[in-house]
């Protein structure tokens, strides 16, 4: 009887900090707006207290789990909070009807799409398939979580709605608690209290002195000006874009104080002062040139990846050249001997044939004469040795 009696300052005060320290969520229950707590947060909320603490002479309130647990019973018994279900809210046929059927459309589609993409590889040279590997082999390695060929699900929230529950016992785990108890917060006095002072000052405005009056009106004057210099800030830079863009045809864009009437703080409003850009044709020419770099880059890029792999099939079929056709090495020396010799007689005579163009009749009979001297010591060289041999 003494427990279910009113509440101590101490249970008051535990129950104050609990609900504006506790993690909450609101829902709705019998038709009413109300806010609820899970029972493990509000153990953990407790043990992190000030009444966790050991004080001097004193020991703390809450030393164990149990000890919450137990004292949490005794708050719900004077009807701080009640234990309530959670009931989950069940879909209709209707709607698992179009869910199904909404499943059956989608897999279709993703087997169409399939069969697309498969017809569309078949066409694709190696190159793009060495990219999409890699782009794969990428993905993989940062979606490790995600399985692939997997349609991705939204994520629902099931909803549910409360009930009260039959037995009103405080257990710690994920017991859901609705709160009665709903005292004023101080922040909210305060200003309600400030509110209703503004109220009163502002209705015993003839009762002021004068000077205050007067400094009042100077005040409102002032704010009014402020506003309406901003209005008129905000229309004359659109008229001067406006004037500056028709002058020059569209290529100036200059804004003055751009952020005026951006979602900012009030001194950011009024940075920076101006903004220019210019959309002009070297505008246009500059992207252009930006974008030709970037695709002579890419293009540069693959030839070095083509050309080096020619490099490496290049030097597997000369090792393999070299080792099956080791007993043939003579046969080629001899050929490619054979071969320079052929090159240097069709230089020789180029050039002699060259020469002929420019030759004079003096030199022809003077290459005559010696033609005839050389033929006559062949003559005299064959002679020598026949007589030998006689």
């Amino acid at each position: 009887l003494q427990e279910v009696g009113e509440p101590f300052k101490e249970e008051k005060a535990v129950a104050k900090y609990l609900r504006f320290n506790c993690p909450t969520k609101s829902t709705n229950m019998m038709g009413h707006r109300v806010d609820y707590f899970i029972a493990s947060k509000a153990v953990d909320c407790l043990l992190d207290s000030k009444w966790a603490k050991a004080k001097k002479g004193e020991e703390a309130l809450f030393t164990t789990r149990e000890s919450v647990v137990d004292y949490c019973n005794r708050l719900l018994k004077k009807q701080f909070f009640h234990r309530a279900l959670k009931v989950m809210k069940m879909k209709p046929d209707k709607d698992t009807k179009k869910e199904k059927e909404k499943g059956k459309a989608e897999s279709g589609k993703e087997e169409e799409k399939k069969s697309k993409k498969e017809s569309g590889k078949d066409e694709k040279t190696k190159k793009e398939k060495e990219k999409e590997k890699k782009k794969d082999g990428e993905k993989e390695e940062s979606k490790k979580d995600e399985t692939p060929g997997t349609p991705k699900k939204k994520e629902t929230k099931r909803k549910f709605k409360l009930e009260p529950h039959e037995d009103q016992v405080f257990l710690d785990g994920n017991e859901v608690y609705v709160w009665i108890y709903d005292p004023v917060h101080f922040k909210t006095f305060a200003m309600g209290l400030v509110l209703v002072i503004a109220v009163i000052a502002a209705t015993l405005f003839p009762l002021w002195p004068a000077e205050m009056r007067v400094g009042v009106y100077y005040l409102s004057v002032g704010a009014g000006c402020f506003v309406a210099s901003i209005l008129l800030l905000a229309v004359a830079r659109c008229i001067l874009f406006l004037i500056i863009w028709l002058i020059t045809g569209g290529r100036h864009h200059f804004w003055f104080l751009p952020n005026l009437t951006a979602d900012v703080g009030f001194i950011d409003s009024f940075r920076p002062l101006y903004t220019h850009e210019y959309k002009g044709p070297k505008a246009d020419l500059k992207k252009e040139e930006k974008t030709e770099s970037k695709k002579q880059q890419k293009y540069d890029s693959e030839e070095k990846s083509d050309s080096e792999k020619k490099e490496e099939e290049d030097g597997k079929t000369e090792a393999t050249r070299n080792s099956g056709t080791d007993g043939s090495g003579g046969e080629r020396h001899s050929d490619t001997d054979s071969d320079r010799r052929e090159d240097d007689r069709s230089q020789h005579s180029s050039g002699n044939g060259n020469d002929f163009e420019m030759i004079t009749k003096e030199e022809l009979e003077q290459q005559t004469d010696e033609g005839d001297c050389e033929e006559e010591e062949e003559e005299d060289t064959e002679s020598g040795p026949s007589h030998e041999k006689s």
